[in-house]
């Protein structure tokens, strides 16, 4: 595995103006839903099994990350807090690259072991994420 710094190629997808276009999006989206007073979402699993889903608090883990209530947001969904961490930075990262036309970071030369250890550990990620929430957080 090796990251480059490299320049945007000519016919190359540019995950950082999209990811950054869909973040503001979404946030934007957020704050009108909950301006305008609109219900909260409801999880369909949770509301036919009485369990949470591996996803559930996620919503409530935003909110309190945007408030800077870090432990709440750990609290409610460990793994969504993490990945509204890295979205944080990778958004920041994003904005940089993309005002300043700097060079782009990629990833490149993965091996299949090293996709393979990749894609194990995002689906334990998921797997003890869901268990935290079955066991160590019954509120939800």
């Amino acid at each position: 595995m090796h990251i480059v710094a490299r320049p945007l190629a000519p016919d190359e997808t540019d995950y950082e103006l999209i990811t950054l276009s869909v973040s503001l999006g979404f946030l934007f989206l957020a704050v009108g839903w909950f301006a305008m007073h609109l219900p909260w979402p409801i999880c369909a699993f949770h509301a036919l099994t009485g369990h949470p889903c591996a996803t559930c608090g996620a919503t409530r883990s935003a909110i309190a990350f945007f408030h800077a209530q870090f432990l709440t947001a750990w609290k409610w969904n460990p793994l969504a807090f993490l990945a509204y961490c890295a979205l944080s930075v990778f958004n920041a990262y994003a904005f940089f690259v993309l005002v300043l036309r700097r060079r782009r970071l990629r990833v490149t030369n993965l091996t299949e072991n090293q996709r393979n250890v990749t894609r194990i550990a995002i689906l334990a990620s998921i797997a003890l994420n869901w268990l935290y929430l079955l066991f160590a957080n019954p509120s939800l």
